[in-house]
C-alpha cells in the first residue's frame, strides 16, 4: 500500500501542474506544437534511460504485434486524448470540458469490469461518485446546480477524449510489457502521429519560461508520471486509484495560487473535503 500511495502521489503531483504548464507554454506556441514537443521530449528522456540501463536488452523480446499494441495505446493516451480535448476546449466552455474530461476515472472503473474482470460494489461506486461531486464543486465554484452545457459537439469530443484515456489506462493495466519500454513506445508513436498536424503548427515566442515549462511538461507531466501511473494501476484496485486521482484538481488550485497568483476560495476547500471523504470510504473499506 505504501508504494502504491507513493506512485499515485507522483502522478497527482505531476498532473496537478498541467494548468500552470499549459498556460505558460501556450503563451509561445499553439497546442499542436506543445503536444508534439511534449511527446518528443518524453520519448527522448525514456530512450536515454533505456540506453543506459539493462532494460534496452528487452527490446528484441517483443514482436511486431507487441509494438503495434503499444503504438495503439500511445495513439489513445498520448495523441487522440489530447487532440480531442484541445478541440473540445476550442468549442465549449472550459468549465464543462473540464467536468466531462474528469469522467475518465469513473470510466476506468466501469471498463475494469469487462476488461480486467474486477468486481464493483456499492461502496466503490458511491465513493468515486462523492469524489467526482467534489470536483464539480471546485470547477463550478460551488454552483453545481447551475451547470450548463453550451456546445454539444465540444462536449461529445470531450467525452470521447475521456473514453480514450480510460481505455488507454485500462488496457495499459492489462498488458504485460516492460513499463519503461511501453511508455517510450507510447510517446514515440504519439510523436509520429503528431506529424499529421504539422500544417496546424504555430510558434510565436520561445522565451526561457516557455521552454522551461515545455521541458517540465515533457519530462514529468507527460513522461515520468505515465510510468508511475501504470505502476499504480498494477499494484492497487482500480476503484481506489480512480478515487485518488480526484485529488489532482484540488492540488492544481495550490499550484495555480503559487504560480499564477489566483486565490483559493471556500468552495475549493469544500470540494476537497468531498474528494477526501470519497477516498476515505475506499481506504476504510480496504482496511476492513
Amino acid at each position: 500500500m505504501g508504494k502504491t500511495l507513493l506512485y499515485i502521489s507522483i502522478c497527482i503531483l505531476s498532473w496537478s501542474l498541467i494548468p500552470v504548464a499549459s498556460k505558460e507554454v501556450l503563451k509561445g506556441m499553439n497546442n499542436f506544437v506543445m503536444l508534439f514537443f511534449s511527446n518528443l521530449i518524453s520519448a527522448i528522456v525514456m530512450l536515454f534511460y533505456l540506453i543506459f540501463t539493462p532494460r534496452a536488452k528487452k527490446f528484441p523480446q517483443y514482436n511486431l504485434k507487441d509494438y503495434l499494441i503499444m503504438s495503439s495505446l500511445g495513439f489513445l493516451g498520448s495523441f487522440a486524448y489530447y487532440i480531442l480535448l484541445y478541440k473540445a476546449f476550442s468549442l465549449s466552455l472550459s468549465q464543462e470540458v473540464f467536468i466531462i474530461n474528469y469522467t475518465w476515472p469513473i470510466l476506468v472503473l466501469i471498463f475494469s469490469v469487462p476488461i480486467l474482470k474486477e468486481k464493483l460494489d456499492l461502496i466503490k461506486i458511491i465513493s468515486v461518485f462523492i469524489s467526482f461531486i467534489g470536483v464539480l464543486v471546485i470547477v463550478t465554484k460551488g454552483h453545481i446546480m447551475y451547470i450548463k452545457f453550451t456546445n454539444v459537439e465540444g462536449d461529445i469530443l470531450a467525452l470521447f477524449g475521456a473514453v480514450c484515456f480510460a481505455l488507454f489506462s485500462t488496457f495499459g493495466k492489462k498488458v504485460n510489457y516492460d513499463q519503461i519500454i511501453a511508455v517510450f513506445v507510447y510517446f514515440a508513436s504519439a510523436t509520429i502521429f503528431c506529424t499529421t498536424t504539422i500544417s496546424l503548427f504555430k510558434i510565436e515566442n520561445l522565451s526561457s519560461s516557455v521552454l522551461f515549462w515545455l521541458f517540465i511538461n515533457g519530462l514529468f507531466i507527460n513522461g515520468i508520471s505515465y510510468i508511475f501511473w501504470f505502476k499504480t494501476l498494477k499494484s492497487a484496485q482500480t476503484s481506489l486509484v480512480s478515487n485518488l486521482v480526484y485529488l489532482t484538481p484540488a492540488l492544481s488550485l495550490v499550484f495555480i495560487s503559487i504560480f499564477l497568483k489566483e486565490k483559493i476560495h471556500t468552495y475549493s476547500l469544500a470540494g476537497l473535503i468531498l474528494i477526501l471523504s470519497g477516498i476515505g470510504m475506499q481506504i476504510r473499506k480496504n482496511a476492513i
